[in-house]
């Protein structure tokens, strides 16, 4: 079999922001929701290895399916089927096999937005779905190979929301049992019997909303948790009552919990089962979002369920419950959490198989892990873990050296991702290592110049100007494995900020210096200012040795802003740089001409250079060419514009563009927006792709300065026009050349795929089309799920990270490494990163 000629390197993305969308596999696999897709994380590996693609939706809830069998050959079985309910009102029930994850059914009948699922397996390896929508109804969904997904039963509860469902089998029978948690402060256990679907009893004693219900069986019993928006957690135990009981019954001596009887028929055969509360648990200071059990053990021939209970809140804590040894009363026994940072709390919590790793996700996405110190009892550490942009990402960039790339996107932030090469782990795994910029504003575009500063624009009309810190170029040395003197070369050194903080009401962030750091210490009462009370610089410098976690991320990663930059009347839509670092090129959002213009800054003052007026609407994407004479911009007014650079003169020193070239409305090629654009590495051709599904490759047709042409020369296509089938949203040429000189583009589409083409220059008829090659496409594992916003190569050659082996290596290798990959970054509306490896021997 060939090689592929697409692998997937990484997928940076976050959980989804409801309640029960992670669920935490035994065979060790997490599943979560991102955007519209379910993503399998591997925890060991730190790696996403799949991520499926079939909600139109987002994916609300997700749960594996447990095996009852599970571990019971020694090690955990991993589940076969996984199900998830999104925003799209349809539940999918997935089954892995082969290696493969495939779609085994999909339930439709829900009227509103699924918010909860859970399933079992019952007789014949059938799997019994239970679903909660906001549409006020249950449903009871029954799945297997044959016929797909049958709905049973539906529960309408009139005007109320049911927040969780949980299902298990009643103790010593084969008879499932669901329970309810809403907004209506109770419980509702509901019995399956006899084909119908039958109210058992409603547990009363919450005082608000219930956010999650979860069973545990036990040995010949059931424990049923719930927590609540009361900040409580009740746990309720569940058995089935004998003929001894009822002498018991009439003993008035004891003192007994009281219990809730109820009666079930099974085909005729009558058993009676008591419900009683086992226990309050006070701790959490706010909202308890979700409860968890942890995953019943394989010890000594036999499965043991431990009592041992996860709890998540609004408090940003996280505890472990379990009973007291002698007493057997349930006590708080670890307690975890996050401190600082201007984010609420926990939504949801999982334990891993053998109960050494636990894991929240927050309101802003990330996924928090801890793991239990090996030889320290009841001492957790955070644990590394993936990060990613909890909404659309909107544009990237890649540092000029290739080593890290910077995203920006809708959820306000700009991210730093960098390869990570761990000392005990074989392959290079890539983190989020800084936040430079948490904002106000939806972050919309970015620009790197040089190693260590980018601009940044969102929707206000202010270009920011950020720049590494000395604690970032440490940091950063550390877990690249690049020596510390080699960037400090490549940065001024001696004036950096040690880090920067934000100010309580502010936007910009603050450098804060070495002398900044030092305590103040002035007596209590002695402020000589309001200001005084209040802590300026929340920043603690870092010495990292591994990727941080996230509340390091919010407030010890920052950038200082050096500059912002003024001159826009519009939100900002695009930024440029060139290559010699002197020039920036933003545009802005426009419906008139006089806003359409592109301007010019200086690197070196920050300064405004010039306006270039030309297009009437707004310009979409801007690129300079690699040998940075020229400049080219596209537009929603479907025309595209070429800029040259002046040779400089005594009187301007600086850097000045004049028009070299533009389309017309007549003699423009494409009949839809322009939405992006792109030079080959040699600067001799430049691409352009649009709405109306057409990619098209120009030549700037240069005039030697020969000072005679008074004509503006006319820009022609040089390709023929290549039709990609859909919209044509991202476009970028591979900077390294082709065996036989032709030239290798990615084009990315608004259904989320990435196509690779060779072009061949010289070699298109009129009416041909042989100048273009298809070479590959990402499959529908890899492809995202929402529009492609951006496409960048990496400019070196080879796969970031694999350049020092340990133990040495030959050059052979390293150009064997250079001459055979490349890798290329996405950025999408899916809220995802993707990096890719090409394999430039198998195209």
């Amino acid at each position: 079999m060939a090689a592929p000629v697409i692998e997937t390197c990484h997928v940076a993305c976050c959980a989804n922001r409801t309640p029960n969308v992670v669920s935490w596999g035994r065979g060790g696999i997490i599943a979560f929701g991102t955007c519209s897709s379910v993503a399998l994380y591997d925890p060991q590996e730190r790696r996403v290895v799949a991520v499926l693609n079939g909600h139109t939706g987002r994916v609300n809830a997700v749960q594996w399916v447990h095996r009852e069998d599970c571990g019971v050959i020694n090690v955990a079985a991993p589940e076969r089927h996984l199900v998830s309910g999104g925003s799209d009102n349809r539940l999918i029930v997935w089954e892995s096999g082969n290696g493969k994850v495939a779609q085994l059914a999909e339930c439709k009948g829900h009227t509103g937005p699924v918010c909860a699922v859970d399933a079992i397996y019952v007789e014949d390896s059938k799997i019994l779905v239970a679903s909660s929508a906001s549409d006020s109804t249950v449903r009871l969904w029954l799945c297997n190979e044959a016929v797909g997904a049958q709905c049973l039963h539906t529960l309408s509860f009139g005007s109320s929301f049911m927040m969780d469902v949980s299902l298990a089998l009643l103790p010593g029978s084969r008879v499932p049992i669901l329970a309810c948690g809403g907004d209506n402060a109770e419980v509702h256990l509901y019995v399956q019997s006899n084909g119908g679907l039958h109210k058992a009893k409603s547990l009363q004693g919450h005082e608000d909303w219930i956010r999650g219900v979860a069973w545990a069986s036990l040995g010949g019993e059931l424990l049923l948790a719930s927590c609540s928006q009361d900040c409580l957690i009740r746990v309720w135990r569940l058995r089935a009552k004998s003929g001894t009981d009822a002498h018991m019954e009439d003993d008035h001596t004891t003192i007994r919990m009281k219990e809730d009887v109820f009666e079930v028929k099974e085909r005729d055969v009558s058993s009676v089962f008591a419900v009683s509360l086992e226990t309050v648990l006070a701790g959490h200071e706010n909202w308890v979002y979700g409860v968890h059990w942890q995953p019943p053990l394989y010890t000594g021939g036999e499965m043991q369920q431990p009592l041992c209970l996860l709890s998540a809140s609004m408090d940003k804590t996280m505890i472990i419950w379990a009973p007291e040894e002698g007493s057997g009363v349930w006590v708080e026994q670890v307690r975890v959490g996050e401190v600082g940072g201007n984010t609420l709390g926990f939504y949801g919590c999982q334990m891993s198989p053998d109960g050494s790793m636990i894991v929240a996700h927050a309101f802003h996405g990330a996924l928090h892990l801890w793991c239990q110190e090996r030889d320290k009892e009841g001492q957790w550490r955070p644990g590394v873990v993936i990060s990613g942009h909890f909404n659309a990402v909107q544009d990237l960039s890649w540092d000029p050296e290739g080593e890290f790339i910077l995203s920006v996107g809708s959820d306000q932030t700009t991210r730093l991702f960098t390869p990570w090469r761990n000392q005990e782990a074989e392959q290079v795994t890539w983190h989020e290592i800084s936040r430079p910029q948490i904002h106000g504003y939806d972050m919309q575009c970015l620009a790197t110049v040089g190693r260590f500063q980018f601009v940044s624009g969102a929707d206000e009309k202010v270009l920011r100007v950020f720049q590494a810190p000395r604690n970032f170029v440490d940091n950063f040395a550390n877990i690249s494995g690049t020596s510390r003197e080699k960037l400090f070369t490549s940065s001024d050194s001696a004036n950096l900020p040690e880090g920067a903080s934000t100010p309580a009401l502010g936007l910009s962030n603050k450098a804060v210096f070495q002398g900044d750091l030092a305590p103040k210490n002035k007596e209590e009462g002695q402020f000589s200012s309001v200001s005084d009370q209040y802590q300026e610089a929340y920043f603690h410098p870092l010495i990292m040795t591994e990727p941080p976690p996230e509340d390091h991320l919010l407030q010890n990663t920052l950038w200082p802003e050096v500059q912002k930059l003024y001159g826009h009347g519009f939100e900002m839509f695009c930024l440029a740089s060139d290559s010699a670092r002197t020039v920036v090129a933003s545009a802005c959002k426009a419906s008139k001409a006089e806003h359409a213009a592109v301007l010019l800054w200086s690197t070196a003052t920050w300064r405004q250079l010039q306006t270039l007026p030309c297009h009437s609407l707004t310009v979409t994407q801007m690129a300079f060419s690699p040998d940075a004479r020229l400049l080219l911009a596209v537009s929603r007014d479907r025309t595209l514009s070429l800029w040259r650079r002046n040779p400089p003169t005594p009187n301007s020193p600086e850097p000045l563009f004049s028009l070299h070239a533009h389309t017309g409305k007549d003699t423009a090629m494409h009949s839809r927006i322009i939405w992006s654009c792109d030079w080959s590495s040699d600067s001799k051709y430049f691409v352009t792709s649009s709405r109306d599904k057409k990619v098209i490759v120009w030549s700037p047709h240069r005039l030697e300065e020969s000072g005679d042409s008074v004509l503006p020369p006319e820009i022609k296509p040089c390709s023929s026009t290549l039709d990609v089938g859909d919209s044509a949203t991202a476009v970028a040429f591979c900077p390294f050349l082709c065996s036989n000189n032709s030239y290798l583009l990615a084009v990315g589409l608004e259904c989320g795929r990435i196509l690779l083409y060779k072009w061949s220059p010289g070699r298109q008829e009129p009416a041909g089309g042989h100048d273009w090659s298809s070479c590959g496409q990402t499959d529908t594992l890899q492809s995202h799920a929402l529009t492609v916003k951006r496409l960048r190569w990496r400019p070196r050659p080879g796969r970031v990270g694999h350049r020092n082996k340990p133990g040495g290596q030959s050059d052979g290798e390293g150009e064997v490494e250079k001459n055979s990959w490349a890798q290329l970054a996405s950025a999408s509306a899916d809220h995802s990163i993707k990096i890719f490896n090409v394999n430039r021997r198998a195209l």
